[in-house]
């Protein structure tokens, strides 16, 4: 088995330091089995070398995308890595490989998918919670505020029974979902914290907050993961 985590070129650096590279070792997953890429890697990275690819946080999406310019000053995009995570995840869905989508994840798999993003929540909405709680004084191992599943019967609905807390670490959400997703859950004041595929396909799921910081204290979190990872043993046993 292998699986690509897509992360920000700073975040490669971490190597074995990355809390997504930990996330996964806490769910049995060897080193050797987990490759980290980038932008960098896109002539030597194909999807089709993968049974899994995890899309992690980082940088915004850009607004061209989804047919937007630039509102505001704290939108921080990175083009480059938009186009390589497009592409392996269309290369991951050709080959109905697994996907798992954290924060950045979710977005631009709403935005790949044909939907839109709140560019920046406070000037484009009202969120009556705190969703960047490290500008409050918070740890990013702490969670701050709940979730409510609406999907009972999605894969995430068969880990969290009703509702969780969370971390919260961004300035972009959902907006206008896209075509062939559907919710599987909401934060406590409105916001799309969690989609998943409206079609028959084998394992995509991806949420707003970031659950490989609240591994060791959560098993519902925990539980993300196991679930990717043994959906990504079960492809590569069939492969």
């Amino acid at each position: 088995m292998r699986i690509a985590v897509s992360v920000a070129e700073k975040e490669k650096t971490a190597g074995t330091e990355s809390p997504y590279f930990k996330a996964l070792l806490a769910v049995g997953v060897q080193p050797d089995e987990i490759d980290l890429v980038s932008a960098a890697d896109a002539r030597r990275v194909h999807a089709g070398d993968y049974d899994g690819i995890l899309f992690t946080g980082g940088e915004d999406v850009d607004p061209s995308f989804y047919g937007e310019k630039k509102r505001y000053e704290s939108v921080y995009d990175s083009h480059a890595r938009d186009e390589f995570e497009f592409a392996l995840l269309e290369g991951a869905m050709a080959k109905r490989a697994p996907i798992l989508g954290i924060c950045r994840g979710v977005q631009m798999i709403n935005v790949n998918f044909g939907g839109t993003l709140y560019q920046d929540m406070k000037e484009d909405a009202e969120p009556q919670a705190e969703h960047r709680q490290t500008d409050v004084g918070k740890t990013r191992q702490e969670p701050s505020h709940s979730v409510v599943v609406t999907d009972a019967d999605s894969d995430l609905g068969n880990i969290v029974h009703g509702a969780c807390r969370v971390n919260s670490l961004h300035h972009q959400a959902v907006k206008r979902l896209g075509r062939g997703l559907k919710v599987t859950a909401h934060s406590e004041d409105g916001f799309v914290e969690a989609v998943e595929s409206a079609d028959e396909y084998p394992f995509l799921m991806a949420v707003q907050w970031h659950p490989e910081e609240m591994v060791a204290n959560s098993p519902e979190q925990r539980e993300i993961f196991a679930r990717f990872v043994a959906k990504c043993r079960e492809g590569a046993g069939k492969s």
